[in-house]
């Protein structure tokens, strides 16, 4: 299953295949960390496109922001998996994969036909990913779920009503963007697996429970003991004071956190109440009383400006941070350091600027490529490789079974 001709790629999942009928978020920002690690992703859309071709500022029709930032380095096949001619199509596509990814509910992809059971059936040594929202063993399994969804029934809104007063989504797509990332290393940990026992497996990563364990890694506290000791919740990161501190000139991220700390932040300040106060002395009396130590150490940090804070601070080796904006990313200097953004002019977009995979590997670095597949740009080149003559490929297209980009349009 190896692909020689993924071979100049970098990245430790070089010359793997994924065949990826995912859409949106969740299943592309999954595929696309496996496509930065060197695999080759090939995404199956239908006539329509991606949904996240539609979203937001283009300079091309079906060429949006998102849609380029979370498909970049993929390639496009178009073919409708609803027609019979078309599902055989995707699977012997899928014979030559290393892994399967969908995001479809359990009744969908069975009713194409392209369950792992199916699938294997022609590839036993398949790697088959379900992303969806909830495992399909319980009686949820075939409702709907987006992002809001999870964050809903995951407890996560309700825990931001702690903060805020009133249940609240986060500003971003926290369930969608975790559940993709479980998807890419629940595939690699399958990869490894398959590397020592020579079996593929189907591998199911559901977003409900996902983002359920995900929330209770610290939150289960109390709630670990039976019967328990407390509610399933961390005091700390739910109180409303726990918030970037407002001093005269602006805010501040600043953590006090251990015992070192707090000795350091108090004889900055010269408070030697304050440092051997039996409330604060130790993490454990500052976790205790968590609520007074917001109100005094807030009170305290309107007393100086930002600029003289973070001197202070930094001296004393205590934490903090001014605040970004996600425009200032584009402009701060360690991130213009690492070399976090590339710029790309000679992109058919036009000029793009796009943040590189973040992780760096000393042997194996990870891909970058700017570009995101037309839609059905790669059709042409994927009936090629499997050797389906001009005729086939006529019909097929006459049928509206397949669909190519201008760029690879049939002859």
């Amino acid at each position: 299953m190896m692909d020689p001709s993924q071979s100049k790629k970098s990245g430790p999942l070089s010359g793997m295949r994924i065949i990826d009928l995912t859409s949106v978020v969740m299943g592309p920002y999954c595929t696309q960390i496996l496509c930065d690690l060197g695999a080759e992703v090939i995404k199956i859309e239908n006539a329509d496109g991606d949904p996240t071709r539609h979203l937001g500022p283009t300079r091309r029709p079906l060429q949006s922001g998102m849609f380029i930032n979370i498909n970049r380095g993929k390639k496009s096949v178009v073919i409708d998996l609803k027609q019979e001619e078309g599902r055989a199509l995707c699977l012997r596509l899928m014979t030559t994969a290393d892994a399967v990814v969908h995001s479809m509910r359990p009744a969908a992809i069975k009713r194409l036909g392209l369950t792992y059971e199916d699938v294997r059936q022609h590839n036993p040594e398949v790697i088959y990913a379900n992303l969806y929202g909830f495992g399909r063993k319980g009686r949820y399994a075939n409702l709907p779920a987006y992002d809001d969804t999870i964050q809903a029934v995951s407890g996560m809104s309700m825990l931001q009503s702690h903060m805020v007063g009133e249940p609240q989504y986060t500003a971003t797509v926290i369930g969608d963007k975790l559940c993709g990332v479980a998807g890419a290393y629940a595939i690699m940990a399958a990869m490894i697996f398959r590397l020592q026992s020579g079996k593929g497996q189907e591998v199911e990563i559901p977003m409900f429970e996902t983002m359920a364990s995900f929330l209770l890694v610290e939150h289960m506290s109390g709630a670990v003991f039976n019967p328990p000791l407390g509610p399933p919740m961390y005091e700390r990161v739910i109180l409303p004071d726990r918030k970037p501190f407002k001093t005269q000139t602006g805010y501040l991220a600043v953590i006090i956190h251990n015992d070192k700390q707090w000795r350091n932040f108090t004889k900055a300040l010269n408070r030697d109440d304050l440092a051997n106060d039996e409330r604060f002395r130790t993490q454990s009396g500052r976790s205790k009383n968590t609520r007074a130590f917001y109100e005094i150490t807030s009170a305290l940090f309107l007393e100086k400006t930002a600029e003289e804070w973070k001197d202070l601070l930094e001296k004393a080796e205590v934490p903090v941070a001014e605040l970004n904006s996600l425009e200032d990313l584009f402009s701060d200097p360690h991130m213009e350091d690492v070399g976090f953004f590339r710029e790309v002019d000679d992109h058919p977009d036009g000029p793009v600027r796009l943040p590189v995979f973040p992780i760096t590997f000393s042997e194996s670095p990870a891909t970058f490529n700017a570009i995101a597949p037309e839609l059905g740009q790669h059709t042409r080149e994927l009936l090629d490789e499997l050797k389906i003559n001009n005729e086939e490929i006529t019909a097929l297209s006459q049928k509206n079974i397949i669909q190519f980009g201008h760029l690879n349009a049939a002859e």
